[in-house]
C-alpha cells in the first residue's frame, strides 16, 4: 500500500507512529536488500550449476511489459515474468477454458538482456530446464523471443490471439473505417475462421486484401507482422491440446504486482526505487514473504557490519607522521680561548661551547610561588610551618 497510508496502519494496528518518509525510506532500503540477495543467488547458480527442481508436465511462460512513471515526466518499461502450472481446460458456458495454477512472478525495470540473466532466479525455482513441456504465449516482442531462447529454446511458441486479431482488426479499419459495420462483421469472419481452421485460411485472404488496396501502405506492413508469426499462430491445434493462446495472465501480473503499486494517482518514482519495491512486490505477491524476510534481514546485519567495518578502519587508518625538518646550520664562528685575567682566577666564557650545549627545559626554582601551592590531598593538609592547633 501507500507509504502514509502503511504508517497509518502501522500506527493503528501495532502503536507504533512513524513518518511517511521513515516508511519509504524502510521499504526502499529492505528492497534493496532482497534485490542484493536475488542477485547473489543468480551468481550462485551461475557459478556452481545445482539441479533444478522437477518442473510439472505442462508449465506456463510468458514475459511481457509495462510502463510505469518516473520523476521528471520520464516513462519507463518493467518487464515481468510469470510461471505457472496449466490445468487441464474446464467447460465454461459452452467451450473450453484453460485455467492455470500457482502462479509466481519476477519484474524488474532493466535491459531486456540483464532481465532474461536475472530472471534465472525464478527458472531455477520453478523447474522451468526440467519442466516437461513448457507453453509460451506471448506477443510476439524480440525481446521475449530473445527470452525463450535462454531459458528454454524448445518452448511451444504461441502469438497472442488478442494481439493478433489486433491486427487483423487494423487491416479491416484501414479498408471500411473504424467500428463500421463491414468492419465489424469482415473481423468476426476473420477471427472465427483464425481460431477456428489457422492462418492458412486467413492469411491468404488477408494478401487478397492487401493486393486490393494497394494505396494503403500500412496493409502491407500489417501482413507482414502476421506472415512472420504464422507458425505461433496454429490455435486449432493449441485448443485441442488445451494450452491457453492468450497472454492473460502475464498481463493481470502487470496489473497486480506493477501497476497495483506503481502507477497510482500522482505517483512518480526515482528510477533507482523501483526495483526495491519491485522485489517486495514479488515477494508479498508469490506468497513467499515469509521465506523472504529472514533473507532481507541478513542482508540488512552483513550491510551494517560491513559500514561498521568500513567506519572502524577509515577512523583506525594510520597517518604517517611527517620527518622532522633538519635545522638550518648556523655559521661557525669562531670566537677567541678563554683567558685569565691577572687579576682574577675566574676563566672567561667560551661562547661556542656555550651554544653548543642542548637547551635544557625551563624547571621553576625552588623557593618559586608554585613549588608552595597546595592541590589534591594537600589541600586537606596543614602545611609544616604551620601549627596544628590543639583542641
Amino acid at each position: 500500500m501507500p507509504f502514509a497510508k502503511a504508517a497509518e496502519m502501522l500506527g493503528a494496528l501495532c502503536g507504533v507512529q512513524i513518518s511517511e518518509a521513515t516508511a519509504r525510506r524502510e521499504a526502499e532500503g529492505y528492497g534493496a536488500n532482497y534485490v542484493a540477495v536475488q542477485e547473489e543467488e543468480v551468481a550462485r547458480i551461475e557459478r556452481d550449476t545445482p539441479p533444478p527442481p522437477q518442473g510439472p508436465q505442462e508449465q506456463l511462460l510468458s514475459v511481457d511489459g509495462a510502463m510505469v512513471p518516473l520523476l521528471h515526466g520520464e516513462w519507463a518499461e518493467v518487464k515481468t515474468l510469470v510461471i505457472g502450472v496449466i490445468e487441464k481446460p474446464k467447460k465454461e458456458k459452452g467451450e473450453g477454458v484453460v485455467h492455470t495454477r500457482d502462479l509466481s512472478y519476477f519484474s524488474r525495470l532493466s535491459e531486456a538482456a540483464t532481465f532474461q540473466r536475472l530472471a534465472l532466479v525464478e527458472t531455477q525455482r520453478r523447474g522451468v530446464e526440467t519442466a516437461v513441456r513448457v507453453i509460451a504465449p506471448l506477443d510476439g516482442a524480440e525481446w521475449e523471443q530473445k527470452f525463450l531462447d535462454y531459458h528454454r529454446p524448445d518452448a511451444i511458441r504461441i502469438l497472442d490471439f488478442a494481439h493478433a486479431a489486433e491486427y487483423i482488426a487494423k487491416m479491416g479499419a484501414a479498408v471500411w473505417g473504424l467500428g463500421t459495420p463491414t468492419t465489424q462483421q469482415w473481423l468476426s469472419q476473420q477471427l472465427t475462421s483464425l481460431k477456428e481452421q489457422g492462418p492458412a485460411i486467413v492469411l491468404p485472404e488477408l494478401r487478397v486484401l492487401t493486393a486490393e488496396h494497394a494505396h494503403l501502405t500500412e496493409l502491407a506492413g500489417y501482413l507482414e507482422y502476421l506472415e512472420k508469426r504464422e507458425a505461433q499462430m496454429q490455435y486449432p491445434i493449441y485448443l485441442a491440446q488445451g494450452w491457453p493462446i492468450g497472454s492473460g495472465a502475464v498481463e493481470s501480473g502487470n496489473k497486480l504486482v506493477v501497476e497495483a503499486r506503481l502507477k497510482g494517482a500522482g505517483m512518480h518514482w526515482a528510477r533507482e526505487h523501483v526495483n526495491p519495491m519491485l522485489a517486495l512486490r514479488n515477494a508479498v505477491c508469490n506468497d513467499r514473504w515469509v521465506e523472504a524476510w529472514p533473507q532481507i534481514c541478513a542482508s540488512r546485519q552483513r550491510q551494517r557490519a560491513q559500514i561498521r567495518q568500513a567506519r572502524y578502519e577509515q577512523r583506525h587508518k594510520s597517518v604517517p607522521l611527517p620527518l622532522p625538518q633538519k635545522a638550518p646550520e648556523a655559521p661557525l664562528i669562531l670566537a677567541p680561548k678563554a683567558t685569565v685575567s691577572p687579576a682574577s682566577t675566574t676563566p672567561a666564557v667560551d661562547a661556542s661551547a656555550t651554544a653548543a650545549q642542548p637547551r635544557q627545559p625551563w624547571r621553576p626554582p625552588p623557593d618559586h610561588p608554585w613549588r608552595r601551592f597546595r592541590f589534591g590531598k594537600a589541600l586537606f593538609k596543614h602545611a609544616p610551618s604551620e601549627p596544628i592547633a590543639k583542641k
